[in-house]
């Protein structure tokens, strides 16, 4: 994961930590977050791959608007 996403994802966890939810909700949310966080980094992974084969994917992708 990126620097930068990381500080992100830290910055939400210490928003959550600070939030009147309780500690069920809290966990929930951290799970979804992470969850998230992994599905990026999947599809990331995947436009990378798929960008490899291809430079007309970046354009594909584009005009679905999933980048």
């Amino acid at each position: 994961m990126s620097n930068k996403k990381t500080e992100e994802l830290e910055t939400i966890r210490n928003h959550i930590e600070k939030s009147q939810l309780s500690d069920e909700e809290k966990s929930n949310s951290y799970k979804h977050i992470e969850e998230w966080f992994a599905e990026d980094k999947a599809f990331g992974t995947l436009y990378e791959k798929l960008a490899e084969i291809s430079p007309a994917v970046e354009g594909l992708l584009s005009e679905l608007g999933l980048i």
